[in-house]
């Protein structure tokens, strides 16, 4: 799975506002798995530092999943 390198710019930025801002998705798994690939991360506390690098496991593409068709005058 390919991997993305997001750093922290802004004071006061928990990890799953971090990997929102990104991903702009509720990707299920994704702050766990950003804890389980980035030793010693939780050991910053509920805000990271600035400047902090966090490694995260790409989201797969959902291009497959069939989208639901809404029509405005049903």
């Amino acid at each position: 799975m390919a991997k993305e390198t997001l750093t922290v710019s802004a004071q006061y930025t928990p990890l799953d506002l971090l990997i929102w801002r990104r991903f702009r998705d509720g990707s299920a798994g994704m702050v766990e798995a950003a804890f389980d690939g980035n030793a010693g991360l939780a050991d910053a506390g509920p805000f990271l530092p600035v400047g902090t690098e966090v490694q995260v496991d790409l989201p797969e593409m959902r291009r497959n999943k069939p989208r639901p068709l809404v029509r405005l005058w049903d």
